[in-house]
């Protein structure tokens, strides 16, 4: 085999391997952990204001609780974890503003967390907050305290669009306090939620190529819904905001999706995860139970589709690595029209367990 002249995937940088009338490339996601989450939720706990957006009693599926309530629960529930042999776990803190949280709570988190980790229980503790509530001091404080990832609740980089959120910030903050999350040695996550008021799918491919930009370790796409007993619920019960609809928003983040990728970010979830009272109160906006996998299919066939264009002929077959098998052809076979249209039907696309996937070029 021989390295292609190009030297890569395009716009990867990735090396990509020929053979003669055919192509390898491999698929930008970034590999997956195998470590197991722990949440803790911190529901409201720290938080200045309510954002038009916010449900998070319904996002998490869990009530506000008082912090010495959630501290005991936690540790009640790792003891019974570490006693049945079951972990280890990362250890996140979500729904709240951890750094935020009145002292001395951060530090007894983190206390308990510590204790676990050299019980061998927890081996990473994470915490989300907001990029105004994360200063350089307190940073390096909880860092000393165990803390090991940031996720910034950083929605967009358009000022207009977070003053119409009620945020709170501009993307100026945002920036900043991603720089200061690493300067504390700490890893970044980042969270993007596109289709807030006065978001556009345009929108969304600049805060993806920005977020890539600050390099996060990971990223969440959080399409933005319209939910019940939330200020945005009101706008949209006054005709003052319209979501985007479902097809909006899985071509514009099937679009996002290899930004991230490339750069190197792994994208942990797309969609808020599935809760009972969640989805009951969901009243309009991009909701699908698929929509992450549906999301990922599309982007898996716009980069089948850009080595389609690259071979310089028409493609013969396909062969794809076998753990994308349940997601090629999306939900229902949804994309089986698409890749006939690439000249790929179904009878030309294969499965292997290799790591590339590999399209040949039609002998004529």
């Amino acid at each position: 085999m021989q390295h292609a002249p190009s030297g890569g995937l395009p716009g990867t940088g990735q090396a990509v391997k020929t053979r003669p009338q055919g192509r390898y490339f491999r698929h930008p996601e970034p590999p997956k952990p195998r470590s197991r989450i722990w949440p803790v939720y911190v529901t409201f706990q720290g938080c200045p204001g309510r954002c038009v957006f916010c449900a998070q009693h319904l996002q998490s599926g869990r009530p506000p609780l008082a912090p010495g309530r959630v501290l005991a629960e936690m540790v009640a529930g790792l003891e019974a974890a570490a006693a049945a042999g079951r972990g280890p776990y990362e250890l996140a803190f979500y729904g709240g503003v951890f750094t935020a949280l009145p002292d001395p709570w951060p530090e007894q988190f983190l206390e308990a967390a510590t204790a676990f980790r050299h019980q061998g229980l927890v081996t990473r503790v994470r915490c989300s907050t907001r990029p105004d509530a994360c200063d350089p001091a307190t940073l390096a404080r909880l860092g000393a305290a165990g803390l090991d990832l940031v996720e910034l609740g950083g929605q967009t980089f358009d000022d207009a669009v977070l003053a119409a959120a009620g945020r709170g910030h501009d993307a100026a903050a945002i920036r900043r306090a991603a720089r200061d999350v690493k300067a504390a040695g700490l890893a970044l996550g980042l969270q993007l939620l596109p289709g807030l008021p006065g978001h556009t799918p345009e929108g969304l491919r600049r805060d993806a190529a920005e977020a890539a930009a600050l390099a996060p370790e990971i990223a969440r796409l959080h399409p933005c819904l319209v939910i019940a007993g939330t200020p945005l619920a009101d706008l949209f019960a006054a005709g003052r905001f319209v979501p985007w609809d479902l097809e909006t928003a899985l071509a514009a983040l099937a679009e996002a999706l290899p930004v991230l990728w490339r750069a190197g970010v792994r994208v942990a979830r797309i969609g808020l995860a599935p809760e009972q009272g969640l989805e009951a109160a969901v009243l309009a906006g991009p909701r699908h139970p698929a929509l992450g996998a549906r999301v990922r299919a599309r982007a898996l066939f716009a980069l089948v589709a850009a080595e389609v264009a690259a071979l310089g002929g028409p493609p013969g077959e396909l062969t794809v690595p076998r753990r994308f098998a349940g997601e090629i052809f999306g939900q229902a076979g949804e994309l089986l029209p698409a890749y006939a249209g690439l000249g790929l039907p179904r009878e030309r696309i294969r499965f292997w367990h290799e790591e590339e996937l590999y399209l040949s070029a039609r002998r004529v």
